[in-house]
Order: C-alpha cells, then structure tokens, then sequence
C-alpha cells in the first residue's frame, strides 16, 4: 500500500465523459445517465483498500440520503483486477450488493476514466455541478483507519448540501487520503508520483 493523496483537480474543471458498464446491472453508465441531476458525485473506491473499508457503510448511507434527490451520484474502480483479484467485477458486484449501493459501481477496465479525471487514490471524490463543472475535490471527513476520528461524511456532505441549495461551499477542501490506485504495469499516469 502506498499512502496517496488526491491531486486535487483544478476549481471549475469539467467533468470528463466517460462510458462505463456497471457492475451489478451492466448497465453503460455515462454522464448522460444523470442529465437530469442538479448535481453529480463521482467517486474512486474499490473493494480491498482498508480507508474505503473504514467508510463504506457511510458510502451507502449516502447513496440512501440522496437517493431520490438531485444528485447523481456514480462509484468507479479502476484498480488492476489481474493483480488484485478482490476488485476484479464479480468482487464489486459483491460489495455493491452487500452494502445495498443504491447508486451504479462501475468496473474502469483500461483505467482511463481515472486517468482523465486524475484519481490518484481510493477514495477519491468529486463533485459537480449542474453545468458539470468541479465544484468540490477531496475528503469525505477527517476520519482516517486507527485515528478514532467518527466517520461522519461532513466535508463531502457539505458540499453536496451547499450545491443542491444554491450556496457557495466554504471552507478548505482538504485531499483524500487512501490507497493509491493499483495501476497496470507502464500505466502509471504522469501525475501519480510512487512514494
């Protein structure tokens, strides 16, 4: 495991477009699928890494509370299943199914969805807005494996909150904290420092 922090995507990037089958329905999720949302949460997770263990009841209490709101909300792993066989598909159909994600979990095969929006650990999270533009990147709290801080989803549930009633996020946006992503051998992205 090498401790990764986010790299924290520019204010007001884009989001970028991608077409990802999901792991539970099979399903082609793109952004197109949350047209409709006022907001939209893409987060990088997958199934064997202690710091998304640590807050994967939170994840799904998430997707439960915004279940039937305007935020769209999608999980993406792009970990290398071949040498972590825990995040190969079937693994993610388990978890998502286990945890009752109420949001798709989607498998980034070629691993160049996370390339392009530039996860660099699990969990990573973004937030955009109704234009899709990056209106949030970073933590979902303070809390952390062995810290004893609670998991309370504040950082990331604030902004979400303060974009769905039209008000500005305040405060520091502080970068996740995780796993790196397990690249594929010369797949390592230029932003990804090893160490």
């Amino acid at each position: 495991m090498v401790l990764t922090a986010s790299t924290m995507l520019p204010i007001g990037t884009q989001a970028p477009e991608f077409n990802l089958p999901c792991v539970v329905s099979d399903e082609i999720i793109s952004l197109s699928t949350f047209a409709r949302k006022k907001a939209l949460l893409v987060m990088f997770i997958c199934q064997h890494c202690p710091f998304v263990k640590h807050i994967q009841e939170e994840l799904a209490l998430l997707g439960s509370d915004y279940w039937q709101s305007d935020l769209g909300i999608v999980a993406i792993s792009a970990n290398d299943a071949s040498k972590y066989p825990n995040d190969a598909p079937e693994s993610l159909k388990a978890m998502a199914t286990e945890l009752n994600f109420k949001f798709p979990l989607c498998y980034d095969e070629s691993q160049e969805v996370a390339k392009v929006y530039t996860a660099a650990c699990t969990p990573d999270f973004f937030v955009f807005d109704d234009s899709r533009k990056l209106v949030y990147r970073g933590q979902l709290d303070d809390s952390r494996p062995s810290n004893g801080k609670p998991v309370t989803g504040k950082d990331l549930r604030s902004a979400i909150d303060a974009i769905l009633t039209g008000k500005p996020i305040l405060g520091e946006q502080n970068p996740s904290i995780g796993c790196n992503i397990k690249w594929k051998p010369g797949n390592e992205p230029s932003y990804f420092a090893v160490g």
